[in-house]
């Protein structure tokens, strides 16, 4: 039965199809030293880390009776997919996990491998893979605890088989974190015309609009490969402060936790 699950896998999320968008790629490269210049092109996703982090930290905390102080996350190994220079894989990583960092371009993960060594502790607790999740779903059945997709779903090819890759490579009970942009007319504006035009907050061209994603769709793909919603939280950035804030409303930019069904 597991031979047959992961010959299923391997056809669901082969590699001759994919979920990797060269022109996202073509774009991205050219950042790719960009990443820990924390004043420069990603600034907003250094910020970011004030309220995503804790949100994934706290919401594995609830769920868990079993956690060491200091090192919360010890023993918790965690899937960061698209992880560009290792922004996010870094603070979890010093909260304890055991972080596998993938991304398709091999010069963000030169930048990350070459950052986290500078840190011991961290260069033994994250490694990264140039990689697609695609790539990695043969040798990774149900492997992870936690997989996090911070700002990477608005930039796939192919956001179902995204999701059904990432249900394969998660533990049953896993956690799946992602953040994204809804699409609306207000995170046109904000979000392309402001940001990246106006202000340039963020490298101009780097988002398309009409692959933004609204939450409901978000939400019934996930559902659809076996996943529960449990909480889908609005969030709002303040170009003035440059910083991040949890609101009610969702128009703009969200946040979703979705734990993967036992029997799935």
């Amino acid at each position: 039965q597991l031979s047959l699950l992961r010959e299923t896998a391997r056809k669901l999320c082969s590699t001759s199809h994919s979920s990797v968008d060269s022109a996202e790629m073509k774009k991205f490269q050219l950042l790719a030293h960009k990443w820990w210049d924390e004043e420069g092109e990603y600034s907003a996703l250094h910020s970011m880390n004030d309220i995503r982090v804790p949100f994934i930290r706290d919401t594995l905390l609830s769920m868990s009776s079993n956690y060491h102080l200091g090192s919360p996350l010890a023993g918790v190994k965690v899937l960061d997919v698209g992880c560009g220079g290792g922004l996010l894989s870094e603070p979890l990583g010093r909260l304890g996990a055991s972080v596998t960092g993938i991304d398709p371009l091999e010069a963000n993960i030169r930048t990350a491998d070459q950052h986290k060594s500078f840190d011991p502790v961290l260069a033994k607790r994250i490694q990264y893979k140039p990689s697609s999740l695609e790539e990695i779903v043969e040798e990774s059945m149900e492997t992870f605890d936690v997989i996090v997709a911070s700002e990477v779903v608005e930039h796939v090819a192919d956001l179902g088989l995204f999701i059904e890759c990432c249900s394969r490579v998660l533990k049953p009970e896993g956690s799946l974190f992602i953040t994204t942009i809804n699409k609306t007319q207000l995170s046109y504006v904000l979000g392309i015309v402001v940001a990246e035009k106006l202000l340039g907050i963020v490298p101009s061209g780097t988002h398309e609009w009409e692959k933004f994603v609204p939450p409901e769709e978000l939400e019934h793909l996930l559902e659809s490969n076996g996943f529960a919603v449990k909480a889908v939280q609005g969030m709002l950035y303040n170009p003035l402060w440059g910083s991040w804030s949890w609101v009610g409303s969702r128009s703009i930019n969200y946040a979703v936790h979705a734990v993967k069904a036992r029997g799935q």
